[in-house]
């Protein structure tokens, strides 16, 4: 027999490597570097009870929890993706939990509007300039989300996927740890000017149904900019609204979205697993269903709003 033939024959195949030894590790998933400034840290001790000496320790705290009590939830373990939801509940383990879990519940109860959710599916969307998110940060420092229903031609695409283009802006701008204090994300204030008289009626009845906090989040301004520039100041905001920023520009952030096509193809665009029902029977601790059981009621109540809109 040659000494190629013997070598063949003496050498372990393919086949039995992978029967007799066990795959290598999955890569360490990158380590959190902060990237706050120092007085986003000092705000961040004062505000949300993150203490950078223990940072790392609530995350592996939350990491554990997960593991533990929804070992079959698939979700991001990243330190810098749990950090959004320790940020949103200012650091208590139980409600950042509740919330990771609500996060993914709410993902797969609203298919349509988490499936294949990428800048490239919403082109007519972004075109349409239904929405962007303004250059300058309020003086609070907090981004400021513009939408404009008008530009919405009901004809040319359905409703969801202004709603899409929403969620996408939010997920992008909750990327940067600047705006990591909430969705985890918090809605500061929704001003809305120009809205018709039925909007207000509409409001008033829905109002007493809001926490008390969420509606005095509302401003109403109608056609009087002066009582919007009392909230939002006129260098930050363009011409179409009384600043003096410039025109609106749209295709800045609609640049910036498209440029994010890999993240949100990995996030959003992978095969579904099955991850938290096997046999139809939920695999999350009992003291966090009674929010995940809610799916159909609340896509009982967004069909609504879609009517409201």
């Amino acid at each position: 027999m040659s000494e190629e033939s013997d070598s063949l024959r003496t050498s372990p195949s393919a086949a039995s490597l992978s029967e007799n030894e066990l795959p290598p590790p999955p890569p360490k998933p990158p380590s959190y570097v902060c990237s706050l400034t120092e007085d986003l840290v000092t705000k961040a001790r004062e505000e949300l009870q993150e203490k950078p000496e223990w940072r790392l320790r609530d995350v592996q705290a939350l990491r554990d929890m997960v593991r533990k009590e929804c070992p079959n939830l698939a979700t991001s373990l990243e330190d810098a993706f749990l950090l959004r939801f320790l940020r949103a509940r200012k650091f208590d383990y139980d409600r950042a939990l509740q919330l990771l879990v609500n996060y993914h519940s709410c993902r797969r109860s609203w298919p349509e509007v988490f499936n294949n959710l990428r800048p490239s599916a919403l082109k007519d969307v972004l075109s349409s300039g239904f929405l962007t998110v303004l250059p300058h940060t309020d003086p609070r420092g907090c981004h400021v989300l513009c939408i404009r229903p008008d530009r919405w031609i009901p004809s040319s695409y359905p409703i969801t996927e202004n709603i899409r283009a929403i969620y996408l802006t939010l997920e992008k701008l909750i990327q940067s740890e600047e705006t990591q204090d909430g969705f985890p994300i918090r809605i500061k204030a929704v001003h809305i000017v120009n809205e018709p008289r039925i909007f207000k009626g509409i409001f008033a009845i829905i109002k007493p149904f809001l926490k008390e906090k969420i509606a005095n989040r509302f401003f109403l301004h109608g056609s009087d900019l002066n009582s919007l520039h009392t909230n939002l100041p006129r260098n930050i905001l363009p011409k179409e609204y009384g600043g003096i920023a410039g025109e609106l520009d749209t295709a800045t952030w609609n640049a910036v979205l498209l440029a994010s096509e890999d993240d949100f193809v990995k996030e959003f665009c992978q095969p579904a697993q099955a991850c938290d029902h096997i046999l139809g029977q939920s695999l999350l601790p009992e003291a966090l269903t009674s929010d995940a059981q809610c799916d159909d009621s609340l896509r009982a109540v967004k069909s609504q709003l879609y009517s409201c809109y």
